[in-house]
Parts: structure tokens; C-alpha cells; sequence
């Protein structure tokens, strides 16, 4: 996809994900989430072409202009929409799903000063809340939402709803149906 498709996706995209915007011009104009995620692109190019310290001076210069720090390692899939995105953090490792939408305030961040893979994996379409921090390396499966102000620390199969402090998880609202078993079945009659 051209340089320029990628940025009217990304405007279908927020304009999909918040109401209030209004029209393609104001997201384009004013979206922080939107500018720091172009941001990140260009910079995590360099970064896969070996380059350090300007992809990391660029996204600390996105930092300062968005609030948004997303460091140039991270892997970002397509029509990310980072919402109020004041303080969100995405960690070196962390691999971000196509369709997700992060509200301010989340970390996606590691644990530990190990080398190697420290940062959590989001799949497709997951929904994380204000405040919510996802650590360590772990993995969200598709169509999950994290509650506001949760913090998740183990992984979670896909269409789960991840709440509280360590967050837990349930059924996701509108998941697929899964065959379960007749439960007379398992009585002694």
C-alpha cells in the first residue's frame, strides 16, 4: 500500500474509532495518536535498516510533540488509532495487531532488564482502556478488551474482557459461541 493510502486508512480508521471526529482534515490536522504513529513509521524503517540513535532521537522529538512515546523497535500493524493518547508507552519489543485501539495513559511495557523479547503481544481488534498497563511478555489474543486502570500480567486467549489489579479474565460480551457440552450429560440420573 502507497505512503499516502496508509494515511487515509488511518483516517477511516480514527474517524471509525471516535465519534466525535468530525471531518478527514481535523484528524489529519490535529489527531495526536495519528502523528505519533507516522511518526513511529518512519523511524522504525531506520531502525530496521540498523540505525539507533536517529529513529530513538525521533521518537523522543514525536514524544515531546505528542505525549505519545513509541519506541522505534515496536512492531505497529495497520489502523492503529491511539485515542487521547497523552502518556501511552509502547515498549522496544512489544507487537501491536492491526485494527487496535488504545486509549491515554497505557503502557505496554516490560518487567525486567533481561535482553530478548520483554514487551507484550497484541493481536487483532483488542480495545485497551485509560490507564491500563500490559507488562511483560505475554500475549493478548485477538478481540480482547483491557479495562481501564487494569494491569495485566498474564496472557489471555482471544475474545477476552481483562479487569482489576492483576487483572483477570472472562468471556468477552458478543465472543462467538463455543459448543459446549449438554451439561444433563454429566449428571447421574
Amino acid at each position: 500500500m502507497s505512503f499516502f493510502g496508509r494515511i487515509r486508512e488511518d483516517i477511516r480508521a480514527a474517524k471509525a474509532g471516535d465519534p466525535a471526529a468530525r471531518s478527514g482534515i481535523s484528524v489529519f490536522l490535529i489527531y495526536s495518536g495519528l502523528h505519533a504513529v507516522w511518526w513511529h513509521r518512519a523511524s522504525h524503517a531506520m531502525w530496521l535498516r540498523g540505525m539507533r540513535f536517529l529513529p530513538r532521537a525521533l521518537s523522543q522529538l514525536a514524544r515531546f510533540f505528542t505525549g505519545i512515546e513509541i519506541h522505534p523497535g515496536a512492531t505497529i500493524g495497520r489502523r492503529l488509532f491511539i485515542d487521547h493518547g497523552m502518556g501511552v508507552v509502547i515498549g522496544e519489543t512489544a507487537v501491536v495487531g492491526d485494527d487496535v485501539l488504545i486509549y491515554h495513559g497505557v503502557t505496554l511495557g516490560g518487567t525486567g532488564h533481561s535482553r530478548g523479547k520483554r514487551h507484550p503481544t497484541i493481536g487483532d481488534r483488542v480495545v485497551i482502556g485509560a490507564g491500563a498497563k500490559v507488562l511483560g511478555d505475554i500475549e493478548l489474543g485477538h478481540d480482547s478488551a483491557v479495562g481501564s486502570n487494569a494491569v495485566v500480567v498474564h496472557s489471555a486467549p482471544p475474545w477476552t474482557t481483562l479487569t482489576g489489579i492483576p487483572a483477570q479474565g472472562r468471556p468477552r460480551r458478543g465472543a462467538p459461541v463455543a459448543e459446549t457440552p449438554d451439561l444433563a450429560d454429566f449428571y447421574v440420573i
